[in-house]
């Protein structure tokens, strides 16, 4: 049975059979029933059960890591939606070239692959899955642009004996902790070899959680971890002496995410109890260590106030903020803005007048004020499990108005759910980018690049997928300097609904691509109230 055509616009809408993979550097690879091959502007395919004689031409089956190429670009995939990701004039002039971007690879053996990371300093790729390894990935971009760029795998860290389902780079990148099923909590330290080379190596084993650890993040400084496992607890770590700091239970049910104030204030925990808690640092005055961290519960964040169309405020009805434990996802991801202005808070549903059926949405919360959520993005038609913000702030574009920040800056983000992704910046009400049908089954986690050229995402179907940007596509990066930038983070968060701009719903499914748009420019009363989804 020979190999079929797919074009491109399929692709978009999505008339594909069950199994279908992006291209290799000219080499086939076969690994568990799916195939790799090279083409230029089509997509192929083969049926799920290929005949078990299959001419692949100088295949070789020992080449289990050869080198993957991108071919797609984010401009030929969104061309009307905005100036910085493209023009249909620009996908014209690459009509006979290889275009760029995107890039689907088999990462664990088929296996899922459940979190990534991005190295801060060098840029290198590490990802965790199923198959109980790390892998180091180095992805290089042509600079002349002649050539696609690389994504090549270079080793594995093998340590873990269960599934990795969590890994973060220190800020300096000289660590790497990674959490795994059974409360396996390790961290690796970057050393050098006797021949010069730098090699990644079990440093020390944290050992307290007793149930598996879902998700961890780095204090700003790197000399503190928290964690958060299904057994219900959040736990400070002592990188220095390895040990427990202190330990928060107050959570009823797994915690699923948790995330650390850049500015060192904040701890916060999402968990499936239907609950976000909002730590707050307030060292004991009497300790010996006056500096030491001690995080309290400063804020519980369970439930909103929804009033409905005709009612009073009296009549106003509370209702849960997020999913319960049955969301079909073991990670509720959330994260705090660069310049940590503002949380943003995954998992969320919210109710509109009488409809029975939630939407599915995430809140954001601005560090001034924890008592109500400040904005809600649009619903989707899954539920939102992981969001990432780009580490680099942008200067302003002046090109829309209709926006809920004053900031100045731009700030961009990325909101994945179960099966889409959309990308969002703080000067735009609408996302400005969406990306629907990526995977065969649950994103699991998001991660980008320290220099936003690329936006990476993992799936519990085995694969990756890649997104490149090109220089400036996001937009001119800010410069600060360290005092002014303190200032700026601090001073200047707002949140400005004057304009009355409403977030409409992005219809996101598994079959289509959406471009979501504003409407309705009245003018409404200056508030801080969850925005109201079309």
């Amino acid at each position: 049975m020979g190999l079929e055509q797919v074009k491109a616009e399929h692709i978009l809408s999505h008339s594909l059979p069950p199994i279908v993979r992006f291209s290799s550097s000219g080499a086939y690879q076969w690994s568990s029933a799916l195939l790799y091959f090279s083409f230029s502007f089509s997509f192929s395919f083969f049926p799920p059960a290929p005949p078990p004689l299959l001419s692949l031409g100088n295949f070789s089956p020992s080449d289990r890591n050869p080198t993957l190429r991108f071919f797609f670009s984010l401009s030929s995939l969104f061309p009307a939606q905005r100036r910085s990701l493209g023009s249909t004039s620009h996908l014209k002039k690459k009509k006979n070239s290889n275009l760029r971007g995107t890039v689907q690879i088999n990462w664990h053996d088929t296996q899922p692959v459940l979190t990534l990371d991005f190295h801060p300093k060098s840029g290198f790729l590490a990802t965790g899955g199923n198959d109980h390894d790390i892998k180091i990935w180095i992805i290089v971009s042509d600079k002349s642009e002649k050539n696609l760029p690389t994504a090549s795998y270079q080793n594995s860290l093998s340590y873990h004996s269960s599934a990795v389902n969590t890994l973060r780079f220190s800020p300096s990148g000289e660590y790497l902790a990674s959490g795994a099923d059974g409360g396996e909590l390790i961290l690796w330290k970057l050393q050098s070899t006797s021949e010069g080379q730098s090699t990644w190596k079990v440093h020390k084993s944290l050992l307290f959680h007793r149930k598996d650890v879902l998700d961890l993040q780095w204090s700003p400084d790197g000399s503190f971890l928290v964690s958060g496992s299904i057994d219900n607890s959040c736990i400070i770590w002592d990188i220095s002496k390895g040990s427990v700091h202190q330990i928060l239970d107050a959570h009823l049910h797994y915690v699923q995410g948790v995330t650390w104030d850049p500015l060192g204030q904040y701890v916060a925990s999402l968990s499936s109890d239907r609950t976000c808690r909002i730590y707050a640092n307030k060292p004991q005055p009497k300790s010996k260590g006056f500096d030491k961290l001690n995080f309290v519960c400063q804020h519980v964040l369970t439930k909103v106030e929804t009033l409905n169309a005709g009612e009073s405020k009296g009549q106003a009805s509370k209702n849960h903020m997020f999913h319960d434990e049955t969301l079909p996802s073991f990670f509720r991801r959330l994260s705090w803005s660069p310049d940590g202005s503002f949380v943003l808070i995954p998992a969320g549903i919210c109710r509109y007048s009488s409809a029975p059926e939630v939407v599915n949405t995430a809140y954001i919360y601005s560090r001034r004020d924890f008592s109500r959520p400040a904005i809600q993005l649009p619903g989707a038609s899954k539920a939102i499990v992981a969001v990432r913000f780009c580490p680099i702030l942008f200067t302003l574009r002046g090109s829309n108005s209709a926006t809920f920040f004053k900031l100045p800056y731009r700030i961009i983000f990325a909101v994945a759910t179960l099966n889409s992704l959309c990308i969002y910046d703080t000067e735009s009400v609408a996302p400005i980018a969406v990306f629907a049908g990526l995977h065969y089954a649950a994103i699991t986690d998001i991660a980008w690049s320290m220099d936003a050229k690329y936006l990476a995402l993992t799936s519990r179907d085995g694969y990756c997928t890649i997104i490149e940007f090109e220089t400036d596509e996001l937009g001119q990066p800010c410069t600060f300097s360290e005092k002014k930038g303190e200032e700026v983070m601090t001073d200047h968060m707002e949140i400005d609904n004057t304009d009355g701009g409403k977030l409409e719903r992005a219809s996101v499914d598994d079959k289509k691509v959406v471009a979501v748009k504003t409407s309705d420019n009245k003018s409404a009363k200056k508030r801080i109230t969850p925005v109201a989804i079309n």
